[in-house]
């Protein structure tokens, strides 16, 4: 399958080891455009995103609603293989749980999750969003059509992004939100939680203060779980790579992969 991959490379090579970003449900390799990828490749950093089947300029079926978060994973190993070694791994949400779903049969250098999908499953994000937006919930499930929680740029604010972001900022990110897997939902919810003891990788996972679908209790049960504590980032909404203070959660990334020597 052809998948997207985004690609900066640095001008001089300070670091071997290269870094993969995996992006959240209802995005693509897009978000890390903007910021993350030039600012990594600026540090030293080969740094690729991938955009993950059916997302972005990736192909993929007419219809999402059925891919299972192991297809994701799929796409993870594929990209890898091309890129011939084990890189550093990224995953954002979703891409957060794509991650730890690879991290049990492969062992990359190090791996660092932004505001996850929790290990122990988003069934307290479900209840959230169900006691707040009933109608996206409900048409959500009737409809088994994910962009329901996300289909104005009011729900788009809610989800991903500070509420002093200009529109005139979110509109064209907002755009390029698009529908997602229900399956990958449900896998998430229940079906297919990660075998956390299974997996040994060094893992940072930072969470955002302001986030409004993953908790910081949430964050800190997915830290719990790898034996490691969660770094909550301030003033920053779920996107923290699109965030004004999206540089904050770059440089606690860097600084730990240099004083790890990932």
């Amino acid at each position: 399958m052809k998948l997207e991959l985004i690609t900066h490379r640095p001008n001089s090579t300070v670091n071997s080891k290269p870094i993969l970003f995996v992006h959240g449900m209802w995005h693509g390799a897009w978000c890390w455009e903007e910021h993350f990828l030039p600012y990594f490749a600026q540090h030293g950093y080969e740094s690729h995103a991938l955009s993950l089947r059916g997302h972005g300029n990736s192909e993929g079926p007419k219809s999402l609603r059925w891919v299972r978060m192991a297809d994701y994973v799929s796409d993870v190993e594929q990209i890898v293989q091309q890129l011939g070694s084990e890189p550093i791994l990224v995953g954002h949400s979703m891409g957060g749980m794509v991650v730890q779903k690879y991290l049990e049969n492969h062992n990359p250098p190090a791996a660092v999750l932004l505001a996850p999908a929790p290990a122990g499953g988003v069934l307290p994000t479900v209840f959230r969003i169900m006691l707040r937006r009933p109608w996206a919930f409900f048409k959500t499930n009737i409809t088994r059509n994910m962009y329901h929680i996300v289909e104005t740029p009011e729900l788009a604010r809610e989800a991903f992004f500070s509420a002093d972001m200009p529109d005139e900022q979110l509109l064209p990110y907002f755009r390029k939100l698009q529908n997602d897997s229900y399956r990958a939902f449900l896998d998430m919810l229940i079906f297919n939680l990660p075998k956390t003891k299974q997996i040994t990788t060094p893992i940072l996972v930072l969470g955002a203060e302001n986030d409004t679908i993953f908790s910081v209790r949430q964050n800190q049960s997915t830290a719990r779980a790898y034996s490691t504590q969660a770094e909550m980032i301030p003033d920053i909404a779920h996107d923290i790579m699109l965030e004004a203070n999206w540089q904050k959660v770059a440089n606690r990334i860097l600084t730990w992969l240099k004083d790890g020597e990932q």
